[in-house]
């Protein structure tokens, strides 16, 4: 029996040494899949804080430009609102002129815009009651210089001054309102010119 013990110790030791062989290989190679592990780990968090890092710049890169963007549209805003604002201190001004003054730029305005037709022309009863005496003859005689005639009426226009002319039913609005109106682009532009250059 003694050889028997002999083989079966012989066994016995080949398969502590085999299995003592196969742990030290399951050992490296378990510390080789810990490292790996530890280097992907440190990897993805150096790249989730350049991401992170990244994202924060971009945030206040976009906060930044919406601020500036507020910013240019306030201050555009504001801009509008005091062209607008100057534009009708102008327009109030050319209405409340001096009579004399105001009676000789409505007749300048009639000299422009009249034709060589026969026609009609409007004012507002405001302007009417106040009409200097000799103004009806001084328009007849614009009139007259451009080839046509022109008659005041005695009808009224809604309007804050200047006046409507019109031939033969069709009619020019000359009102201060509507030719501020109609340059108000222009106006606007030289009014920018003047407070923001």
């Amino acid at each position: 029996m003694a050889g028997l013990d002999k083989i079966t110790n012989q066994i016995m030791e080949e398969a502590n040494n085999s299995a003592k062989m196969k742990l030290e290989a399951a050992e490296t190679n378990a510390a080789a899949i810990l490292e790996k592990a530890k280097e992907e780990a440190a990897k993805a968090a150096a790249e989730a804080a350049q991401k992170s890092e990244t994202d924060v710049k971009n945030y206040e890169e976009r906060v930044k430009s919406s601020l500036d963007l507020k910013r240019r549209t306030a201050l555009l805003q504001t801009k509008q609102e005091i062209i607008s604002a100057v534009i009708e201190k102008a327009y109030q001004a050319f209405c409340g002129k001096e009579e004399a003054e105001y009676f000789d730029t409505i007749k300048k305005m009639i000299g422009t815009y009249a034709l060589p037709q026969d026609g009609e022309i409007y004012f507002s009863e405001k302007d009417l009651k106040r009409l200097p005496s000799g103004f009806a003859e001084a328009v007849a005689e614009i009139a007259s210089e451009k080839g046509g005639s022109l008659r005041i009426s005695s009808e009224t226009k809604q309007m804050e001054g200047g006046f409507v002319i019109a031939y033969g039913g069709i009619e020019e609005n000359c009102s201060f309102r509507a030719l501020f109106d109609s340059k108000r682009d222009e106006l606007q532009d030289q009014v920018q010119k003047v407070l923001f250059s």
